[in-house]
């Protein structure tokens, strides 16, 4: 994404089926963009909302043309990324269409906690991108919402977070769970005013090997849980 506004790419972008080099275009193009987080941010809590269809509502098949609309979008993201001219309702409702076509056509999980209470929902989106994996879960007690890609690398794994909801001042750590427990930190940041307001993005790895991540979560650094996000 160059510094003018892609919405048709940002939705794109939401269904994790960019190739890595776009995908970090947009990335830095998000972080200098509060228009642009902000359409982000409607389209994940879209996102969100389809992915609460309860499963009765999917009992006569996914959507017909699901796929297609899918792959004309990315076709037609492509070919038209240099006309800036065009309305941008019209890109954000395409994009709107292929994360209805995506969530509707390959479903959807929810995974809760054994915890007593209260326990965040987390919604598996389902991307084409070989072994990543991306969730989204809100935490009913702090109100803190993260979603977050895990990307397999070489015995170890790459990660994306966008996270809202939290105070600025806070001092953060974003941390990967292995399945045993144990945990790897893959970053840390001060939440700045617009972080609060806007959210945050931010890139990290932990070595941890990919088919042993858990879950990802935000930490204070007294230790804290802020949000946990099940993979």
């Amino acid at each position: 994404m160059t510094t003018n506004h892609d919405p048709q790419l940002l939705g794109v972008y939401v269904l994790g089926v960019l190739e890595e080099q776009e995908a970090r275009a947009v990335e830095e193009h998000l972080a200098a963009c509060a228009t642009c987080r902000t359409e982000l941010a409607d389209l994940r809590a879209m996102e969100e909302a389809l992915g609460d269809v309860p499963p009765e509502a999917l009992l006569d098949g996914p959507p017909d043309g699901g796929d297609l609309l899918l792959q004309r979008t990315l076709r037609q993201v492509r070919a038209e990324r240099g006309d800036r001219t065009r309305r941008r309702r019209v890109g954000v409702g395409l994009a709107a269409a292929a994360v209805a076509a995506i969530v509707l056509g390959g479903g959807f999980a929810v995974g809760r906690g054994t915890a007593p209470g209260p326990q965040a929902i987390t919604t598996t989106v389902p991307t084409p991108e070989p072994g990543a994996k991306v969730a989204t879960a809100t935490d009913p007690d702090t109100g803190a919402r993260m979603t977050v890609k895990v990307k397999p690398a070489a015995g170890w794994v790459r990660v994306n977070a966008s996270v809202a909801g939290i105070a600025k001042n806070q001092k953060c750590k974003l941390v990967v769970v292995a399945k045993d427990g144990s945990r790897q930190e893959a970053g840390s940041w001060l939440v700045s005013a617009l972080g609060e307001k806007e959210g945050t993005n931010l890139d990290g790895s932990a070595l941890v090997a990919p088919d042993d991540v858990a879950a990802v979560e935000v930490r204070t650094f007294e230790g804290d849980r802020i949000v946990t996000v099940t993979i």
